[in-house]
């Protein structure tokens, strides 16, 4: 793409704006892509599967082009409230949407969870891409592809192909962009320039904190953590001073996140704190406490007051 301005009838530049859906099935590498189209982190990212639960916005911005990616949860059969909530923002994702890129994995052959998504997005009139992630890993790329092409069979609108790694081709994610930009139609941009998500700074931070919960806890525990920041201050020298919540559903998996003398809390907030200092570029004071709220996935309420909404 050119970035040339050009004029309307007024003499203004004319602006192209519009939304685009990133969707997979979960640990494909969506919010890495998210986070390398924008060159910043404003998702989560971890190993574990469903590290992200909300539609997180990320903005780019050209002098006269602005994509919103909307980075979705992974398509899966959901097991509890929080589950259906996270495959609803999915689909409030791609009802208003001016092109989909849908992010599969090629070390592995398509799965049911593939299925779900190339059902959802096959009939869509919407230009799609089709992402084939983590080349650098898999042993046969080119035959991985040839299957998830031949979940979109019968697909009509635009399909665009290519194949990369999210964390370590910057060139091809580039190129991608690029090719994204030039689908999108005639708008004023949605948000101001220089904007990078439309996440509150204190929604981002509880991310940060849930994605070093989840990279140090075992087994099911990760998927029973939430985090919320409920104070964020700043003094005059600089330090940030963030107060934040690791919520869990049993006293039992209390004592498992603070960790034999506090050990494994200190460590998650240490990771979290580290992370939040070199995106803020300023000193953070991270204060974390451990709070239980019983059954939360399942409580339609505590999700709300969680912001799963």
């Amino acid at each position: 793409m050119t970035d040339f301005p050009s004029a309307n009838a007024q003499g203004e530049a004319q602006t192209h704006s519009g939304f685009v859906a990133i969707v997979g099935k979960p640990n494909v590498g969506k919010s890495t892509l998210l986070n390398s189209f924008l060159g910043t982190k404003v998702a989560p990212t971890s190993p574990r599967p469903q590290t992200t639960r909300r539609g997180v916005r990320g903005i780019f911005t050209t002098s006269t082009h602005q994509i919103v990616f909307v980075d979705t949860p992974g398509v899966h059969k959901p097991k509890d409230a929080l589950g259906k909530y996270m495959n609803h923002e999915v689909h409030s994702a791609l009802a208003d949407v001016d092109a989909i890129v849908w992010v599969v994995d090629l070390r592995h052959p398509p799965t049911d969870e593939d299925s779900l998504v190339a059902h959802q997005v096959r009939d869509l009139p919407k230009p799609l891409f089709l992402v084939g992630n983590k080349t650098d890993a898999a042993k046969y790329p080119d035959e991985a592809m040839k299957l998830y092409r031949a979940l979109l069979e019968g697909r009509e609108a635009d399909t665009t192909e290519t194949m990369l790694s999210a964390q370590n081709n910057p060139n091809a994610v580039s190129v991608l962009r690029e090719q994204i930009l030039d689908t999108l139609p005639e708008n004023p941009f949605f948000y101001p320039r220089g904007a990078a998500s439309d996440q509150s700074r204190e929604m981002w931070a509880a991310e940060i904190i849930r994605e070093e919960a989840m990279k140090k806890l075992r087994d099911e525990l990760p998927y029973a953590v939430a985090t919320r920041v409920n104070r964020w201050t700043e003094r005059d020298d600089g330090l940030q001073r963030i107060e934040g919540e690791i919520i869990v559903e049993k006293n039992a998996h209390k004592g498992m996140v603070i960790g034999a003398g506090g050990k494994q809390l200190r460590e998650i907030g240490q990771a979290a704190r580290k992370q939040l200092e070199v995106f803020l570029n300023h000193k953070v004071f991270l204060g974390l406490e451990v709070i239980v709220i019983p059954g939360w996935r399942e409580d339609e309420e505590a999700l709300r007051e969680l912001g799963y909404e």
